[in-house]
């Protein structure tokens, strides 16, 4: 999220440029001096900053709010539960709410904050783009706590006492203010709230099946790297995507059913791999795969603007596919799975 909001300041766009700019030079260079160095687990050399889907910071004059779904309290207990005694971080969602967004800008190694926002509309609520609670404010310097922009997020200092309330906050899902400024400074205070919220808002807006047209707003999805790439004539197919249709009684995303997409993903793109000048050529430049399985029955429909594909590219899809989709029935636990996987034909221009 930050690579496309600092390209939407680039390119005075909001919240990003719907086109990439082919050529363009690097806005991100090497690592400098960021906040993120405080956030490294030098044990595993690694990054600890957990993005929560949904969660939103809005940030306004005098005070800003941390808004946290309620039903992602077991992420935000695995977020706890991983991070040290003196520091939370949390990565948020961009928000449809906010009618502007905090932009981290990188110059000659330094970085830099700034506010981008559509053009023609008056700046009321800021997003960010993650929060960082630091519980080491000692009671001595005068501060009840302090909130403080930090490139593209917020950082709120408090003392190690309002760190242990918050945390207690938290695993009870309550809300919890938190009163920043000097404690002899009554008239100066300003304020962060941590609230739960009923979330509605629903991922994939706008978003459609490539197989037969219907909506995949409100269904979870997230983005697929293949470690091979799949080529002929110049052209790649390239899976992207998968989105899951999950049953009401199961709400979770398996590591085992990710893995499990990758394999199907890698079966279909070798399956396409011959025909991929053929396809491109008859426009069907982005193709969907819908595969349902359960204990008793395997399915899968393939197409491309939400119509189905020629037969003959179905017979070698099947002879591809079958095998590893059996493959992934013997592990009942996973099922009953349906998902639905995007792949892409673009030219390789390298």
């Amino acid at each position: 999220m930050r690579l496309m909001l600092r390209l939407g300041a680039e390119y005075k766009a909001y919240p990003a440029p719907l086109t990439s700019i082919r050529g363009r030079k690097p806005l991100f260079g090497e690592i400098g001096h960021t906040i993120m160095n405080l956030l490294v687990d030098l044990r595993n050399y690694q990054y600890t900053l957990h993005n929560i889907d949904q969660l939103l910071i809005h940030m306004e004059m005098g005070k800003s709010c941390i808004k946290i779904p309620r039903k992602k309290y077991n992420d935000v207990m695995k977020v706890i539960n991983s991070s040290n005694e003196h520091v939370i971080s949390i990565g948020a969602s961009f928000s449809t709410e906010a009618d502007s967004h905090l932009v981290c800008i990188q110059n000659d190694g330094v970085y830099q904050t700034q506010a981008n926002s559509a053009t023609g509309h008056p700046r009321k609520v800021t997003g960010a783009s993650f929060v960082v609670f630091n519980g080491a404010l000692k009671t001595s310097s005068g501060f009840l706590a302090k909130s403080s922009i930090v490139e593209d997020g917020l950082m709120v200092q408090i003392t190690p006492e309002t760190m242990d309330g918050l945390r207690l906050a938290l695993r009870e899902q309550k809300d919890f203010k938190i009163t920043c400024g000097r404690v002899d400074a009554v008239d100066l205070r300003e304020y962060v709230d941590i609230c739960w919220v009923d979330s509605e808002e629903k991922g994939n807006k706008g978003v459609i099946s490539s197989v037969d047209g219907i909506s995949l707003q409100g269904f979870p999805s997230e983005k697929i790297k293949l470690e091979t790439d799949f080529e002929t004539d110049e052209k790649i197919v390239k899976c992207t995507e998968v989105f899951y249709f999950l049953k009401d009684q199961d709400l979770s995303i398996s590591a085992t059913r990710y893995q499990f997409a990758k394999e199907i993903a890698m079966a279909c793109s070798a399956a396409l791999c011959p025909h991929l000048k053929t396809l491109k050529s008859n426009g069907m430049n982005k193709i969907g795969l819908r595969v349902s399985i359960d204990t008793d029955m395997v399915e899968f429909q393939a197409g491309s603007e939400g119509r189905l594909l020629p037969q003959h590219y179905l017979n070698d899809l099947d002879s591809a596919l079958i095998p590893v989709i059996h493959g992934g029935t013997s592990n009942s636990t996973s099922l009953p799975l349906e998902i639905e996987l995007v792949f892409f034909i673009i030219e390789n221009l390298f």
